[in-house]
């Protein structure tokens, strides 16, 4: 049975409001209209959850935000499984684009997968289906806690993503990936520098200069957030400059770099860091973080495809636009929006991008290409497709003494991070990771 996660944000109690037409609405009403409206733009215009939040949650008071993104998030999550339950108590199937199914989703996973109250959920719910079937959604609703309808233990992969992971990674990784959506995973810091030991009693390291969180953990209230020792990335995220080790005042090209984690990680390690990505707004967060950790990096907005710096580096990295499939436990918008279409475009675009990087590495120096995705097409067959092409080009073997405890180099000692990996200590986001070794001459 799925138990309410009481580490998840709950309804804050306010008056009721206004609506358009002038009734009042229930208390708690307006973050669930923010929800249905971040439903609305990840599955039918198909934005990302994260760059739809600004504009469906705005005038909300923090609070409220929060709720309507969690609402939206958790009816992503066990969609599949909701919408199991919708269709086995109507005679007819909803339409998939209907209003009446969206609120059905919305509030199956406020009852079911966060226990919000059910009359809260209920009242809240019927303002968002006026002018449509009021009665049905208001019957459903009745009939799941007359019923007791339950989600199950793990929440179900969209068809098409569990046979494509099927055909590519087989069944024991397709159970994994459903038990790492079922809940959000936890937090993990990477530090600028080793930490005392006795301030993170309660967290867990994996790797050095790293601690795992229990979910739950508030950010901001954590030690040393204020001296910025440490930012949150998942362990898998940080594998990428990892191999890259200690720059000792070497130059590092950090391509496609917002939000900033691989490019603190760099300057830390003593790289001189030139950062690069074509949007400003993620650049804004990056130069956030950088003041927040005091780390320092050369800031440039540019498309990498048509951007060519002043002289070659002795390191590239690379984190390729992608599919983003691998981070699906932290945005579970993504695997209702991506399709095999998508991927075989960034695929294109990761193969262009991969080659022109390699024209800036210095001879002899590193390449590492990475991306956060559990396709074999946007990771393995990338390798094995610039190396065809590229034959005085190598692969640096990665060492087992590289990688965070659990984590072993694969059959072509790149660095492949599946749904499983870690499962005892929180799981991993799904991420490939090739460290390439430039011509000497």
């Amino acid at each position: 049975m799925k138990n309410a996660n009481d580490s998840r944000p709950k309804m804050p109690e306010r008056r009721g409001r206004r609506s358009r037409g002038g009734e009042s609405e229930p208390a708690g009403t307006a973050p669930r209209r923010a929800a249905l409206r971040l439903l609305d733009a990840v599955l039918r215009r198909g934005e990302a959850l994260d760059v739809a939040a600004h504009a469906a949650t705005q005038g909300l008071p923090p609070s409220d935000r929060a709720f309507a993104i969690a609402i939206a998030s958790e009816t992503l999550r066990w969609m599949v499984d909701i919408d199991a339950l919708i269709d086995s108590a109507t005679p007819q199937p909803l339409p998939e684009d209907v209003k009446s199914r969206a609120v059905l989703r919305l509030a199956l996973a406020q009852l079911l997968a966060l226990g919000s109250p059910p009359h809260a959920v209920v009242a809240t719910a019927l303002p968002l289906v006026a002018g449509g079937p009021r009665r049905l959604v208001h019957a459903l609703l009745s009939r799941a806690q007359q019923d007791a309808w339950k989600l199950p233990e793990r929440a179900s992969l969209p068809p098409a993503t569990a046979a494509r992971w099927h055909d590519a990674w087989g069944a024991e990784t397709v159970a994994a990936a459903e038990h790492g959506w079922s809940a959000p995973p936890p937090i993990d810091l990477s530090f600028a520098t080793e930490p005392d030991a006795a301030a993170w009693a309660e967290a867990r390291s994996l790797a050095p200069l790293h601690y795992r969180l229990p979910r739950g953990s508030a950010v901001e209230d954590l030690p040393g957030f204020r001296d910025g020792g440490w930012w949150v990335q998942d362990l898998a995220a940080s594998i990428p400059a990892r191999l890259l080790g200690q720059g000792n005042g070497r130059s590092v090209f950090d391509l496609c770099a917002a939000p900033g984690g691989k490019t603190m990680q760099l300057a830390a390690a003593g790289w001189t860091v030139t950062a690069v990505d074509t949007s400003a707004r993620r650049l804004e967060r990056l130069t956030d973080n950088l003041r927040r950790t005091q780390q320092t990096a050369e800031i440039i907005q540019a498309d990498i495809r048509r951007w060519e710096p002043d002289a070659q580096a002795d390191a590239v990295l690379l984190d390729a636009p992608c599919s983003a499939t691998g981070i699906f436990r932290r945005h579970p918008d993504v695997l209702h929006r991506v399709e095999d279409r998508q991927i075989d475009e960034l695929a294109v675009l990761q193969g262009e991008l991969l080659a022109r990087a390699a024209g800036w590495v210095k001879p002899g120096g590193s390449l590492v290409y990475a991306t956060c995705s559990l396709e074999r097409a946007e990771g393995e067959e990338q390798i094995k497709a610039f190396l065809g092409t590229n034959s005085k080009w190598q692969i640096d073997p990665v060492l087992p003494d590289e990688l965070p405890q659990g984590v072993t180099p694969d059959a072509m000692s790149c660095v492949r991070t599946l749904p499983g990996m870690l499962a005892d200590a929180g799981g991993l986001d799904g991420f490939f990771v090739a460290r390439l070794r430039a011509p000497s001459t």
